[in-house]
C-alpha cells in the first residue's frame, strides 16, 4: 500500500489554548471544510473529545456522497490530537494536529498520510488535487479567523 503526504503549517497570532480548543471543537471543522464538500458533522454536538471517541460526518467528493467515520486516537491538549479514518473514502488516513506556542503566538501544523484505491495515478490526477485545494482553504480560513481575537 503507498502511503501519500500533505503537510502544511501556519503560524497565528493567538495562544496555544484557544487554538487548540478551536480545533478541539468539531463544530468548527464546517468553518475549515470548503463548501463544494458539501461538509455535515453528524456528530457536532454528541461526542466528547477525547481518545477513543468516533466522530461521523457526511460531505460529498466528486459529487458521490461519502460517509466518514472517524477515531481520536490521540489526544494530549493543548499540543496535539492525532484522528484516524475508519470508514470513508480512502485505504487510509492519519491526520496529526499539532500546535507549538511560538513568537507570542501559535505554530498550527497538518501532517496527513493517506492511500488511496489506485495508487499514484488516482493519487495525482485526483486525489492530491482536491486535498491540495482543500488544505489551502483551511489555511486561509484559519488566517482570516486567527486574525481576530478569538471568544473565550
Amino acid at each position: 500500500m503507498k502511503i501519500f503526504q500533505i503537510r502544511r503549517s501556519l503560524w497565528v497570532p493567538q495562544p496555544i489554548d484557544k487554538v487548540f480548543y478551536f480545533f478541539a471543537d468539531v463544530r468548527n471543522l464546517d468553518r475549515l471544510t470548503p463548501k463544494w464538500l458539501k461538509f455535515y458533522s453528524e456528530t457536532a454536538d454528541k461526542t466528547e473529545i477525547k481518545e477513543g471517541a468516533h466522530r461521523t460526518h457526511r460531505l460529498k467528493v466528486r459529487g458521490i456522497p461519502i460517509r466518514w467515520v472517524s477515531e481520536i486516537i490521540e489526544w494530549d491538549p493543548p499540543y496535539g490530537f492525532v484522528d484516524e479514518q475508519r470508514k470513508g473514502p480512502y485505504r487510509f488516513w492519519r491526520h496529526e494536529h499539532t500546535f507549538e506556542e511560538e513568537r507570542g503566538g501559535t505554530l498550527c501544523a497538518d501532517a496527513v498520510k493517506y492511500s488511496v484505491t489506485g495508487g499514484e495515478l488516482v493519487n495525482r490526477f485526483l486525489v492530491a488535487p482536491d486535498l491540495k485545494r482543500v488544505f489551502d482553504y483551511r489555511q486561509d480560513s484559519l488566517r482570516r479567523i486567527f486574525s481576530q481575537p478569538l471568544n473565550d
